[in-house]
C-alpha cells in the first residue's frame, strides 16, 4: 500500500493583513526564503515569467533538518487573484511530488485575512517518500513539521507586512 500518495495537511490562520497585500506575499516566490524555515536562496520565476499565472514555472530551493538540499521545479496550477495560489512540485521524472495551495478569505476583522495553506503529497518521488519507505512512522513526523513550517511562514509574511505596510 502507498501510504504517501495523498497524504495531506492543512492549516488556517487569521492575520492582520488585507487580502490583496497577503496575495502579494504568498505569490512572491522570490522572497519565500525570507519567511519559510526550509527555503534557502529564495526562489525564482523561470522563462522570463514574473507573475503567478497558470503554467508559469519557478524554481524552489530547500534545505531540510537532516542537511539534505534540493532544487525543484514548480508549476503554477491555479491562480485567482486575490483568492487562490496553488502549485505543484515536480520530481526528477516530471511527476507531481506535491501540491501546495493558499486560499485567502476576508477575515473577521476589517483588514484581516484568513489564510488556509495546504500540502498534498503526489505520486512522485520526494524526501518524504524515501523516509517513509525506510520508516513508515517518519511520514507522520514530516507532516507535523510541514504544519509547523506553514504556520511559521504565514506568521513571518504577516510580520514582514506589518514592518513595511507593503509587499514589494
Amino acid at each position: 500500500m502507498d501510504m504517501v500518495t495523498g497524504a495531506h495537511v492543512a492549516i488556517a490562520l487569521t492575520v492582520p493583513v488585507p487580502r490583496v497585500r497577503m496575495w502579494n506575499l504568498v505569490t512572491a516566490v522570490d522572497r519565500v526564503a525570507e519567511w519559510a524555515p526550509e527555503a534557502v536562496d529564495g526562489g525564482g520565476w523561470c522563462d522570463d515569467v514574473r507573475s503567478p499565472t497558470p503554467g508559469a514555472r519557478f524554481v524552489g530551493r530547500n534545505r531540510f533538518t537532516n542537511g539534505w538540499e534540493s532544487t525543484v521545479t514548480c508549476v503554477v496550477v491555479e491562480s485567482e487573484q486575490p483568492s487562490v495560489f496553488a502549485w505543484t512540485v515536480l520530481d526528477d521524472a516530471g511527476l507531481v511530488g506535491s501540491t501546495w495551495r493558499y486560499e485567502l478569505h476576508e477575515g473577521p476583522e476589517p483588514g484581516s485575512t484568513v489564510v488556509r495553506h495546504s500540502f498534498t503529497h503526489g505520486p512522485g518521488a520526494s524526501g518524504a517518500r524515501v523516509d517513509a519507505d525506510a520508516d513508515p512512522l517518519a511520514l507522520n513526523g514530516r507532516l507535523v513539521t510541514l504544519c509547523r513550517n506553514m504556520a511559521t511562514t504565514i506568521t513571518a509574511m504577516a510580520a514582514a507586512d506589518s514592518r513595511t505596510g507593503a509587499t514589494r
